[in-house]
């Protein structure tokens, strides 16, 4: 699962590089916003080229070019704060992220000529600051959407309807999907335009919710899950210094305040269901055809689920502007940031010594202490690996 985040979505991608070195090839990606990218680039193409597009498409949307990804140490030290960098990368980043916003991204969006406000009203145009044409074709390049539509991986994007608010869920088993669909999860306002499929007219899946667990849970597999939700602004931080960090702050509190809601809402009803089917078990016979038995015995009811969580935390020079900061420099510190995250969690001996549930929800969270792994109850309230 895939959260939405701009310039930060490069840290999904190492995430994915690694899971899939340890052999955790998805039967499923759900994403939002820059996730569904992602989700679309891994989905649509086979397992032995997904990391080669993954890495096209990041160096295609990111300037400055450095080369390949540096070695793993290099990574871990990049992402546990041992190698860090002085303050005028603070300026250097900011500069790096007005450039986008003056010239657009390479691959990705460019800045309309004339400006909004000199368009016709009723255009995308004058609805939007960029035209995303550049990104149709990255996609059409990068994505085969005839191997996405065939069932090898579900794919799943969330996005909203513009005229009536509602959110929705573009699913590759109810429907096909093309670039339209993966645009339309990203489509973020004011920034870039609507994307119109089938008469109605879409944006960013973001808007409502960041993080695509619930439609995820709303769909009940057959046998236990391993979920790998993979976030990009933490809910926990630092007190604010100056105007740029309480901006920072804002957009972290903005994106992540729902992710971790939504979380516990589901984890929690998923536990609920799950001890009212072992209830149900108990039951006498006699008490089996009571219409309030009957009523929980037909709740969908979700095999045992483990939500392994990884959360992208920025560095102490990055400002507000991180998700549109898209320098070569940023995307590879991203890119290795998950991947030293998720080497972490595939070394920790509390993911390698875990028992297989039964029944239940349990969330791992191997960047924090030992408490972080934990076991969801009805009543439980969950630990920091979803508060943070």
């Amino acid at each position: 699962m895939l959260q939405g985040g701009g310039a930060l979505g490069a840290y999904q991608a190492g995430v994915y590089e690694i899971l899939s070195d340890f052999g955790h090839t998805p039967e499923w990606v759900a994403g939002i916003s820059i996730g569904a990218i992602n989700a679309a680039l891994i989905a649509g193409n086979p397992k032995q080229h997904r990391v080669e597009r993954l890495r096209e498409f990041w160096e295609g949307v990111s300037s400055f070019p450095f080369g390949h990804p540096p070695p793993l140490p290099v990574a871990r030290a990049v992402a546990s704060g041992k190698l860090t960098f002085d303050r005028t990368r603070d300026a250097l980043n900011e500069t790096n992220a007005t450039i986008a916003m003056l010239f657009g991204v390479n691959g990705f969006f460019s800045p309309r000529l004339p400006a909004a406000p000199f368009q016709r009203p009723g255009t995308p145009g004058a609805i939007s600051y960029y035209d995303t044409e550049p990104l149709k074709k990255t996609l059409e390049r990068l994505v085969d959407f005839d191997l996405l539509n065939s069932g090898a991986v579900r794919l799943s994007v969330g996005a909203v309807n513009v005229r009536s608010g509602n959110f929705c869920y573009f699913d590759t088993t109810e429907q096909r999907l093309d670039v339209r669909h993966i645009m339309a999860s990203g489509a973020l306002p004011p920034g870039f335009p609507p994307v119109e499929i089938d008469g109605e007219c879409y944006w960013d899946g973001g808007l409502v919710s960041n993080t695509p667990l619930q439609h995820v849970l709303d769909h009940p597999g057959t046998k236990g899950r391993l979920v790998f939700q993979v976030d990009l602004f933490p809910a926990r931080g630092e007190m604010p210094l100056n105007l740029g960090d309480v901006s920072e702050r804002e957009k972290d509190i903005r994106y992540s305040s729902r992710t971790r809601l939504n979380t516990t809402n589901e984890l929690e009803r998923q536990a609920t269901m799950q001890s009212a089917q072992r209830l149900l078990a108990k039951l006498p016979p006699s008490l089996r055809n009571d219409p309030d038995a009957k009523a929980l015995a037909a709740m969908p009811v979700e095999p045992p689920v483990s939500v392994v969580h990884l959360i992208y935390r920025s560095k102490h020079y990055e400002s507000q502007s991180k998700d549109y900061e898209f320098s070569r420099a940023s995307m590879l510190e991203h890119w290795c940031a998950g991947m030293a995250d998720t080497v972490q969690t595939m070394e920790d001996p509390r993911w390698l010594d875990r028992k297989g549930a039964a029944s239940g929800v349990n969330v791992y969270d191997m960047s924090g202490p030992a408490q972080a792994v934990s076991k969801v109850t009805p009543t439980s309230k969950l630990s920091g690996a979803i508060r943070s």
